[in-house]
C-alpha cells in the first residue's frame, strides 16, 4: 500500500530529527578545538613539584640497594622519583630537581645519595 503524501513527510522528519540528534549527541563529548570548555569532564590540578633535599637522606649511605631502600630514601628525601647509578655509569646530564640518585658501588652498597 502506497504511502500518503503527509505520512512521507512525517516520517522523513522523523528521521531528520532523529539524525540530528545523533550528530548532537555524538559531538557532546567533545572537546573544543579552540581552546574553550567543551563540556567534559574537567582537567585534573596539576600535581605539586616535589623538589629533592639530599641531605634529609644521607643516613642510606653504606645500606644495601634494595627496592625498599630506595623507595624509603625517596620519601625521606621529598622527591617525586629516584634511580639507582653504578659507579662510573654513563647518564643523561639533564638536572630533575625532583629526582633522587641513589650511587652504588659493586656490592650493592649505597655509596653517594645526590640529587639530579
Amino acid at each position: 500500500m502506497p504511502m500518503t503524501a503527509p505520512a512521507l513527510q512525517r516520517r522523513l522528519a522523523a528521521l531528520a530529527l532523529l539524525g540530528a540528534t545523533t550528530l548532537v549527541a555524538g559531538c557532546a563529548g567533545m572537546s573544543n578545538p579552540f581552546g574553550g570548555s567543551g563540556g567534559g569532564a574537567a582537567q585534573p590540578a596539576p600535581r605539586p613539584v616535589q623538589v629533592c633535599n639530599a641531605a634529609s637522606a644521607q643516613s642510606f649511605v653504606g645500606k644495601s640497594n634494595t627496592s625498599a631502600t630506595l623507595e624509603a630514601a625517596r620519601k625521606q628525601s621529598g622527591a617525586y622519583m629516584a634511580r639507582v647509578l653504578r659507579e662510573g655509569q654513563p647518564t643523561t646530564m639533564e638536572f630533575n630537581q625532583e629526582r633522587l640518585n641513589l650511587v652504588v658501588d659493586g656490592t650493592g652498597r649505597i655509596v653517594a645519595v645526590r640529587c639530579g
